[in-house]
């Protein structure tokens, strides 16, 4: 017979691995409610990033910013040396007031005294032209009235300079009337044409001249300074490297089993090794419709050689703490799966 201390003992011993057995089920079932409800994933920091270069080739005369600053969209980093196109800029606006000269000459027409000139030569031309015609006149009456011989040479001298006298005549009437109609209207056209030529090739020596000055597109942290002052820079050599920290996402793989749990605009939290306690919020924004091979970055053995696909989660890193390339975990709530995108947290 099992003495009652013993019996008391074994009753003890099995309560106790009852109560042990619901805990580990319950444990267990709530870990497994837990990795229905959220999705863990591995990846990378990602941002864009953009290489500025001048588009001239000139030296450099000032660099303005280093590794590490912040800059806005619009602000100077770096300049060129413009000696060269402040001369070239002087001298188009030369040519447009020599331009501008010519189109006031043609537009005001011809002076008064102009065609008062224009009248006197034509006058000269007429005395010329009446004296020419008197003269062969007088030899012709000689030769008729005292029946003198008058030379074939003299006569023939008498007749070209009479025509002579009549063709300047002519030319110089032409140039009165020419006088008082004025210019031709395609010679306006002409020098305002040449004029707007002059206008457009100033415009484009001050595009380069603002082209000097390399500016930021948007706002970003410079990541490398590549060239010094004293550098000759081109289109072909980069000046800076920026970072555009603004949009920045974390860059991971999902498995096909996953797949159909998550879509876009789902709510999801990143945290990093650095500030395991200080989640980042983020939101599920791209998901690649092609299957690639697992990428080395990712980081679960189970996933080396399976196909997986592109997923881009967005954060609102206000602080800045995430960095290129810096591993990061993506927790993705899938608790509106069924229905719309987990909120934002």
């Amino acid at each position: 017979m099992v003495p009652p201390r013993m019996n008391k003992r074994r009753v003890l011993i099995v309560a106790a691995l009852f109560i042990i057995g619901i805990v580990l089920a319950g444990w267990y079932f709530t870990r497994q409610n837990g990795d229905t409800d959220t999705l863990v994933l591995f990846g990378n920091v990602d941002i864009r990033q953009v290489s500025l270069a001048f588009n001239g080739s000139e030296r450099v005369v000032e660099m303005r910013v280093q590794e590490g600053d912040r800059v806005e969209a619009g602000q100077v980093l770096a300049i060129l040396d413009t000696r060269t196109l402040l001369l070239q800029i002087a001298q188009a606006e030369a040519q447009i007031d020599v331009q501008k000269q010519v189109l006031l000459r043609l537009k005001n027409g011809t002076r008064p005294e102009e065609i008062a000139q224009a009248r006197a030569e034509v006058a000269a031309a007429r005395a010329d032209s009446d004296l020419a015609a008197q003269q062969l006149k007088r030899l012709k009456d000689i030769e008729e009235d005292s029946g003198a011989a008058i030379s074939k040479q003299d006569m023939d001298n008498a007749r070209s300079r009479e025509k002579v006298a009549l063709a300047q005549l002519t030319n110089r009437r032409k140039a009165r009337q020419l006088a008082i109609i004025g210019p031709r209207k395609e010679d306006i056209a002409q020098a305002e044409a040449q004029l707007n030529v002059s206008k457009a090739d100033l415009g484009v020596l001050r595009h380069q001249l603002s082209l000097a000055e390399l500016k930021a597109p948007v706002n970003a942290v410079v990541r490398s300074r590549l060239l010094e002052p004293g550098d000759m820079a081109s289109p072909l050599r980069p000046v800076y490297a920026l970072a555009i920290t603004d949009p920045k996402w974390v860059r991971a793989f999902v498995s096909e089993v996953d797949l159909g749990r998550i879509k876009p605009g789902m709510s999801a939290r990143v945290t990093t090794d650095s500030h395991p306690d200080e989640p980042i919020r983020g939101r599920v924004g791209y998901i690649s419709s092609v299957a690639e091979f697992t990428p080395k970055i990712v980081q679960t053995e189970e996933l080396r050689t399976s196909l997986v696909y592109e997923v881009r989660i967005f954060v609102d890193d206000a602080s800045d703490r995430l960095r290129l390339g810096m591993p990061a975990t993506v927790h993705i709530s899938l608790k509106g799966e069924n229905g719309t995108a987990g909120a934002m947290y």
